[in-house]
């Protein structure tokens, strides 16, 4: 008896399943929470294309708004943990290879050009992650800037 109970076979291939499919399941869960996670980060990124649309549009009529665009921030995107924060900024700047040189309003760039108004938007949600995972703090605080140039 003990001679066909080490040869018996049968349900050798139910456990080897069920120890796959826990690891599947796992790797589908984690894959399940870092998409998520992932959307929203494009998300808060919209949110902040949204305010800078909306500075740049808004412009002519009403100068610097801020609260327009922190109301256009929070009211593109449907995630209740959005924010404007910090608050957009408006500066005054020439263009650089590696950026926004600062410079006064009335001023003149390198090449000649008068200095341009920059409106600096960034848009804010905090990410929890469905289950803990290590090495990763929870929640995670996502973020997303936007510079236009408004005139």
């Amino acid at each position: 008896m003990s001679r066909s109970l080490w040869r018996a076979d049968a349900g050798a291939s139910t456990v080897e399943f069920a120890f796959v499919a826990g690891i599947l399941f796992l790797l589908l869960l984690g894959v399940l929470d870092f998409g998520l996670g992932f959307w929203t980060q494009i998300q808060v990124g919209n949110a902040a294309r949204a305010g800078a649309e909306y500075a740049v549009s808004s412009y002519s009529q009403k100068g610097f708004d801020s609260a327009g665009i922190q109301a256009s921030i929070l009211n593109a995107v449907n995630l209740s943990t959005i924010q404007a924060s910090p608050a957009p900024t408006q500066t005054c700047g020439c263009p650089t290879a590696s950026g926004i040189a600062s410079a006064s309003c009335t001023g003149t760039c390198a090449g000649g050009a008068a200095a341009g108004f920059y409106v600096t938007v960034r848009a804010q949600a905090a990410y929890s992650t469905i289950f803990g995972w290590p090495g990763i703090s929870n929640p995670i605080t996502l973020t997303a800037m936007q510079v236009v140039r408004v005139k």
